[in-house]
């Protein structure tokens, strides 16, 4: 009698049932700093997510993690439901997690052993109320298997060799500047209050010449009537 050989298929579930954000505070920047990423990835073989589950062993469902910010270069963007290391076959290549009261010791202690496992090059916190870190801001990367502190600037700044960028602790909000320009990052909201101010500025030095050059002329006129 052949041998009867039973196939199990392991389901992965695509939420954890734990909300995104203790507080509004952390849920804007989680969101924030996402977006920020995403615009300045935009057309390349990045993918850019958070608050997603990420599962790192094949067959094991309950082997997840879920970060707040994770972008993984050199892979296709666009959506999944979830990431499965072994699937994309690599791991994220930074990971950002927005750190709060209930989530200071995984942030602190659990993720960073796991992190590195999983090969993660560099792995970032922020603190936006200052509550829970000291400094608010902290970085590490991987060097021989084992995550190093990033050293921070006197301005409190780390740099990103896998964003290519500067962050920078501003108020409750971390702020991404590009190293190779140094420009601030900027969201939709930003770039586009920008863009009318600048118009506007524009528009009032346009209104300025024209106002001068009629002051001018009329200069003239009142001589020639002389």
């Amino acid at each position: 009698m052949a041998s009867i050989i039973k196939v199990t298929t392991a389901i992965y579930p695509e939420s954890d049932g734990k909300p995104m954000g203790e507080t509004d505070e952390h849920i804007e920047e989680t969101i924030r700093l996402r977006q920020l990423l995403k615009r300045l990835f935009a057309g390349q073989s990045v993918y850019v997510s958070g608050n997603l589950l990420v599962f790192y062993e094949q067959g094991n469902p309950k082997k997840f993690v879920v970060p707040d910010v994770l972008v993984v270069k050199g892979i296709e963007p666009g959506n999944r439901r979830t990431y499965k290391i072994w699937f994309e076959g690599k791991p994220p290549s930074a990971i950002i997690e927005v750190t709060s009261r209930k989530t200071k010791k995984k942030d602190t202690v659990t993720n960073p052993a796991l992190y590195a496992q999983l090969g993660v090059p560099e792995y970032f916190l922020f603190d936006p109320t200052r509550d829970y870190l000291e400094p608010p801001l902290q970085g590490h990367r991987l060097i021989g298997g084992r995550y190093e502190p990033i050293v921070p600037d006197d301005q409190g700044a780390l740099v990103s060799e896998q964003l290519g960028l500067r962050l920078r602790p501003e108020g409750q909000q971390l702020m991404l500047y590009r190293l190779d320009t140094g420009q601030r990052l900027l969201t939709a909201e930003e770039e586009l209050q920008k863009e009318v101010e600048a118009r506007r500025a524009e528009s009032e030095a346009r209104r300025a010449a024209e106002a001068e050059a009629a002051r001018l002329r009329e200069q003239l006129r009142a001589r020639d009537a002389t």
